[in-house]
């Protein structure tokens, strides 16, 4: 269940940059007085935001994820030792 951790990076680094160039459309655009190029950069940006948001939750799932099944594992090796005795 556990994400791999080069997905993870790569998400997130589309995340980063999605951020980084639609921040500095969104500047160039202020800068020029370019409406249309600021909003576009806004919305990359804010686009960037959500993947990273996204990329967290994943995480955050994955991480429940093995953490429940850690401990179905430690239940079922703690049945089979009192079976066993």
């Amino acid at each position: 269940m556990k994400r791999s951790d080069s997905m993870a990076n790569n998400e997130k680094l589309d995340a980063k940059k999605d951020q980084l160039v639609g921040k500095t459309k969104e500047t160039a655009g202020r800068m020029t007085g370019n409406d249309r190029q600021e909003l576009e950069g806004k919305a990359q940006e804010g686009k960037g935001d959500l993947k990273d948001k996204l990329e967290d939750v994943k995480d955050k799932i994955a991480e429940k994820a093995n953490d429940w099944i850690d401990d179905l594992k430690d239940k079922k090796d703690d049945m089979d030792h009192k079976k066993d005795r």
